[in-house]
């Protein structure tokens, strides 16, 4: 066995993350404050339609990262968009209006718990006791949230509440399904979920007859659907691709964080102590599980396959005449490997797939 990777080689996957939750997490207040009047049909359209907007711009002024999307792509597509661009941002928007922006963008860290929760069970990614402990302090701080929301004096502020926890259940099953898609474009696998999201729900929205909306508010949910949505969703696709599926969700749960303090700053004060408990220990889950170590000897069967990747990530020692510098796309081998290091569970370290096993891990 030797060493080939650095101590934390998912570092870029963790900012990825990151700036997925922050460009996220502060679109949520601004949700709560322009939908006022509209329904949450025509509030989920005009989000995707800017997701959209954002992305087809992407693709038309920068280079692909990753292999271009095929018919393989299709279901899992399909099903992003019906949970991810079309039920959970309907059940938000119903959520938002009840429950407020600051109580409401704290349920969201419950989108973390359902994502470990089916990454592991669909996935098969590993769950450690770190793990195990920072999912009890989240599904703590979303219990504790909830509970405040019951006595808050909005009525029917536990009802939006566990509205909002229904969507994040629906955002969990879209990021296991854009696990399948993650070494695709990303820019490209956020176009098409969005353009059919924003399809199905604006032509609902016609169909029940809601109140279309002023143009300034429009424009604001089109502005938060292109970076909360499009923009964090391409930031999404990038770091699962580099720490999966449970990493990248418990990272990106400090999005709840970020919407609440702004909600905050901007003058809500609804929320109670057992809110802010509930945002002491979803920082604490947080910390937990971003700081997972695990690493362990293990093998790399023979595989073939195309996908971004970079040639200096210690698995990618093909060449290149002339040499290729940074991140690129194209069909290459992997030799059999063995070897020690600590790494995530990316397109690499799929210790249950038919390319890679492992022997008992090291946390």
């Amino acid at each position: 066995m030797y060493d080939v990777m650095p101590p934390r080689p998912h570092a870029a996957g963790v900012l990825y993350a990151l700036l997925a939750a922050l460009s996220f997490g502060a679109t949520t207040p601004v949700i709560a404050r322009k939908e006022v009047g509209l329904g949450p049909l025509s509030v989920a359209a005009l989000l995707y339609l800017g997701a959209a907007i954002a992305s087809a711009v992407a693709c038309a002024v920068g280079a692909p990262s990753g292999v271009r999307l095929d018919r393989g792509s299709l279901l899992p597509l399909l099903g992003m968009a019906g949970f991810g661009a079309a039920l959970a941002p309907v059940l938000l928007a119903m959520g938002l209006a009840r429950a407020g922006a600051l109580s409401g963008s704290l349920v969201l860290g419950l989108e973390a718990v359902f994502t470990v929760g089916l990454a592991a069970a669909v996935l098969r990614e590993p769950v450690g006791r770190r793990v195990g402990a920072a999912l009890g302090l989240l599904l703590s701080a979303g219990a504790l949230v909830t509970l405040d929301g019951a006595r808050s004096s909005r009525p029917g502020s536990w009802l939006g509440l566990f509205a909002i926890a229904a969507a994040t259940l629906c955002w969990a099953i879209d990021n296991t399904l854009s696990r399948r898609v993650s070494d695709r474009d990303p820019s490209q696998v956020v176009l098409v979920k969005a353009a059919l999201g924003a399809t199905l729900t604006g032509a609902l929205a016609l169909a029940r007859g809601e109140p279309a909306p002023a143009p300034a508010a429009a424009l604001w949910l089109v502005g938060a659907g292109a970076t909360g949505y499009g923009a964090s969703l391409r930031l999404y696709l990038l770091a699962q691709r580099r720490v999966g599926a449970a990493r990248t969700g418990a990272v990106f749960s400090t999005a709840p964080l970020i919407g609440a303090s702004l909600a905050w700053a901007l003058g809500e004060r609804d929320a109670g102590w057992m809110t802010a408990s509930g945002a002491l220990l979803l920082l604490v889950g947080l910390w937990l599980h971003a700081t997972e170590p695990h690493a362990h000897g293990h093998v790399h069967e023979p595989l073939a396959h195309a996908h971004a990747h970079r040639h200096d990530d210690g698995h990618h020692t093909h060449a290149h005449d002339p040499e290729v510098e940074g991140e690129h796309s194209h069909a290459h081998e992997h030799p059999r490997v063995e070897h020690d290091h600590a790494h995530a569970p990316d397109l690499h370290h799929d210790h249950h797939g038919p390319q890679a096993r492992s022997p008992p891990h090291r946390r």
